[in-house]
């Protein structure tokens, strides 16, 4: 696929999704991170269905802390891996205030070294919550950058390498969710909507539906 294409394919998709962001309930970074380290392996729907509850009772690091562990998993025990996540979440939340004054850091590497904080989960903050131009890849993100062509990549990194590398400037900041939306709702996994999608004669995917 040639830059052209590229161009002409987030022109489409920015046009189809004016107002392109994540479908994640928050009110702050930090709602918004721990809704984020919910999400790795569940649905949004899922994360915010339990995130309005334990929202309303804590959304700080200092009242999750007061919480407590076996409280907080009470709130969460609806979501895949609630174990894991309520331990690092913990450990996340005395990072932030004993590392950070109970804010949350702006840079890569400072949120890589929060418990629970990955890459993917880095990006996802960096760009939704401070407006950086960076791109998590999420399974919508590699299948429609597979699929389409945009950014063909074997693994999640080089399909992040290549979007930072082709994606046009001024749809960076935006291309993270005009992805995932693409990929929840019209290229969806098993059967994609082709006949409705806004770029299906940009696309190189050979078997499109009818």
């Amino acid at each position: 696929m040639n830059q052209k294409k590229r161009q002409a394919i987030f022109d489409r998709l920015s046009v189809a999704i004016p107002e392109p962001t994540t479908e994640l309930n928050y009110r702050s970074s930090f709602e918004l991170l721990i809704a984020v380290v919910l999400s790795a392996q569940a649905t949004d729907k899922g994360v915010n269905k339990a995130t309005t509850l334990l929202f309303a009772v804590a959304n700080t690091p200092d009242s999750i802390l007061t919480l407590g562990l076996a409280n907080l998993k009470s709130y969460i025990k609806t979501i895949g891996l609630y174990n894991t996540k309520g331990e690092n979440i913990i450990k996340l939340c005395r990072q932030l205030l004993e590392q950070h004054g109970g804010h949350i850091p702006e840079t890569r590497e400072q949120l890589e070294a929060l418990a629970g904080v990955g890459r993917k989960t880095a990006n996802v903050i960096l760009n939704t919550a401070f407006g950086h131009p960076t791109i998590a890849v999420d399974t919508h993100i590699f299948r429609v950058s597979n699929r389409t062509g945009i950014a063909p990549g074997k693994n999640v990194l080089e399909v992040e390498r290549k979007l930072n590398k082709w994606v046009p400037k001024q749809h960076k900041k935006d291309a993270h969710h005009l992805l995932i939306l693409h990929g929840r709702y019209t290229c969806i996994a098993r059967k994609p909507k082709c006949h409705s999608c806004v770029i299906q004669d940009l696309c190189d995917f050979k078997e499109k539906t009818s």
